[in-house]
């Protein structure tokens, strides 16, 4: 993985008297995140402020963060510039390049980069703000390199910019608590063949873990079953799809309800 020192540098510098500015602390578990070597960062995924505040906690834990980001954003020619100049890693939709993203992971994973994976692949619909299930890719990456998975969750970065709105609120001033915890045991998927069973389980524990640190932030209780958001979305298209059948059959019988009467 190519990456400017010196970039990384410039960023940082800008970047972190902002965020001190912007958001109060209440950061807990650094010490989880090893200080050297190939780590994976598994955070819940609440709104488009999150990376930012969250490479805060990261760095101040001695590490550079990493973050899988949608080719889109490397298409602006400056925040794209400074994307690669800082070793992140573009995530491709095209199905062709899709595996590219996951490679990278790998390759910077094994040089030893500290590599921010959203298992959730964008901000949780669920309507408490619980995380969701997870995607495959952080448990891939994590079994095929034999890296750690560091969960982390936190709560009130959103408060600065909540997820689908435009509108930034800065005062009063929010607070973002974080907190990481002890890397997710994946011992027992070790030497298992990565299929769907697998990576699935895999990422099921790493979900209940980071659920399980949001609870802690909250003082709630997270849900039993999380979020399905892709569930959802297919129910709620079929259930569509028969309305719009029940509505065209409606339709046709009502024509012909019509007809009849005309020719009566």
């Amino acid at each position: 993985m190519k990456y400017s020192p010196v970039w990384r540098t410039i960023v940082v510098g800008i970047l972190r008297p902002l965020l001190f500015t912007l958001l109060k602390r209440d950061w807990k578990g650094q010490e989880n995140i090893p200080r050297t070597g190939g780590v994976v960062i598994a955070p819940n995924h609440l709104s488009e402020s999150d990376p930012l505040a969250l490479a805060h906690f990261v760095y101040t834990a001695g590490r550079f963060p990493v973050y899988l980001a949608k080719d889109s954003v490397f298409k602006s020619r400056v925040l794209g510039h400074i994307l690669r100049r800082t070793g992140q890693i573009p995530v491709y939709r095209d199905r062709s390049d899709a595996g590219l993203a996951l490679r990278d992971a790998e390759k910077g994973l094994r040089s030893g980069e500290s590599v921010i994976f959203y298992p959730e692949g964008t901000c949780t619909r669920d309507p408490d703000l619980w995380p969701m299930t997870g995607k495959t890719g952080a448990a891939r990456v994590a079994l095929t390199t034999g890296v750690p998975v560091v969960p982390v969750a936190h709560w009130g970065a959103h408060e600065l910019l909540r997820y689908g709105t435009k509108k930034i609120r800065l005062f009063p001033r929010k607070t973002m608590h974080v907190v990481a915890g002890p890397p997710v045991d994946l011992s027992k998927y070790e030497g298992r063949p990565l299929d769907a069973e697998t990576l699935t389980a895999a990422t099921a524990d790493i979900m209940a873990a980071i659920a399980a640190l949001l609870g802690e932030l909250r003082g709630e209780t997270p849900p039993e079953t999380l979020y399905d958001h892709r569930a959802a979305t297919r129910a709620a298209r079929a259930a569509k799809r028969v309305a719009d059948e029940n509505d065209k059959d409606g339709t046709d019988d009502t024509d012909g309800e019509n007809e009849e009467a005309k020719a009566s």
